[in-house]
């Protein structure tokens, strides 16, 4: 049997793997579709490895475009691998494992080659449980979503260039198989003649999508981190006792649950009925605050019946006396004010003084004062200044 080419083996994979996106986890035809799809997947990644596709010595523009698609297997294979059905607490904790080793594969394959820009790397460096204030919170969330938004619509444009089916994916996975040319439907003829004419917008169109990827994984890794950690913290479950094969155990059983109550099991929290507050903050559940001792209590009844406004705490002469003292109010002005000789009638009269050195001061301020001024006026005559708007 003739060895499928890796196009039409990866092709393959995204096919069955889109089917099973659609469908169940829980039903055994999605899980025939998932493993399936993984061997393929699996074929993939070692035929890449042996065929080197990919070196740390490259940068984007040295990898082919017919294999930047091939960037995207490791998502690929978290996105299929998260499909497999589990029953074991173990076996979650290993496919989690597994899922989150591909989602981080992925990720540094793009920050390596550079495909993600700076402005995407600062906004993915964060995970958004990690920022306790909820207003940031939100805001870092709807910069993340505009800007996925933004990068789908480029990716759909684009796609709508190469003259693609216009129905809009429902999966990732469908949206890295529409941008890809089905392997089956291509003649040896008209590869050449497709390559040359739509290269370059498939180049485009691969390199959005990566990017686009890289946010979806980021979103991913953060679920993922989240569900290991939950997992590995969560109590041990309960042993479970052998079935009896006696009727009167299976009698007397029916009968303990038919009239037995439960006894109420305690939750934790100041009441047993658990805790009030989740670590962020939030409440769980409605409570009630009182103070520790009759003395807080008798304080918090005794405010209850006040008025719905701040009452006054000083009289109007105590802050008019308190302004006063802080300089905020203006004195002066009245009858004393206008009776009072000005700066220039002052210093007339001061000069006139003869026979004091500060007489004699205040003549030579005053001549000085009157030569600047008769200076002045010389320069500028009067009307000088008046041109009636003749230039």
């Amino acid at each position: 049997m003739d060895e499928l080419p890796l196009s039409a083996l990866f092709y393959r994979a995204l096919t069955a793997a889109a089917k099973a996106c659609n469908l169940p986890t829980i039903e055994d035809e999605t899980q025939e579709l998932v493993r399936s799809a993984l061997s393929d997947l699996r074929q993939c990644s070692t035929r890449v490895a042996k065929l080197a596709l990919f070196s740390p010595n490259e940068q984007l523009s040295d990898i082919p475009t017919r294999d930047l698609v091939y960037l995207l297997l490791p998502y690929v294979l978290s996105e299929v691998q998260s499909r497999v059905r589990t029953t074991e607490r173990e076996e979650r904790i290993d496919l989690v494992s597994e899922v989150k080793r591909h989602l981080e594969a992925y990720v540094h394959y793009l920050e390596q080659y550079e495909i993600v820009t700076a402005e995407d790397k600062n906004l993915y460096s964060r995970p958004t449980s990690s920022i306790a204030d909820p207003a940031k919170r939100r805001e870092l969330k709807i910069k993340q979503y505009k800007r996925e938004k933004d990068i789908k619509a480029r990716i759909e444009a684009v796609r709508k260039r190469t003259n693609q089916s216009a129905a809009e994916p429902s999966s990732n996975i469908e949206l890295i198989a529409s941008i890809l040319l089905d392997p089956a439907k291509q003649s040896s003829d008209t590869t050449e003649e497709t390559d040359a004419d739509t290269e370059e917008i498939l180049r485009e169109a691969l390199v959005l999508l990566l990017r686009f990827i890289y946010a979806e994984a980021q979103t991913q890794l953060e679920r993922t981190t989240e569900e290991l950690e939950l997992l590995r913290n969560a109590p041990p479950l309960p042993p479970q006792r052998p079935p009896s094969d006696d009727p009167r155990v299976a009698k007397k059983r029916q009968e303990d649950d038919m009239w037995k109550l439960d006894a109420p099991l305690n939750r934790g929290g100041p009441d047993g009925k658990g805790p009030l507050l989740d670590p962020q903050g939030k409440p769980l559940r409605p409570f009630v605050l009182l103070g520790s001792n009759a003395a807080d209590r008798a304080r918090l009844q005794a405010q209850v019946f006040q008025s719905d406004h701040r009452l006054p705490t000083m009289s109007v002469e105590e802050y008019l006396e308190l302004e006063l003292e802080r300089g905020n109010i203006i004195t002066g002005g009245g009858p004393a004010s206008e009776q009072k000789p000005t700066s220039k009638e002052q210093l007339a009269l001061d000069a006139e003084q003869d026979g004091t050195k500060f007489g004699e001061e205040k003549a030579e301020e005053k001549r000085q004062r009157d030569e600047s001024w008769a200076q002045y006026t010389d320069a500028n005559p009067k009307g000088a200044g008046n041109t009636m708007n003749r230039g």
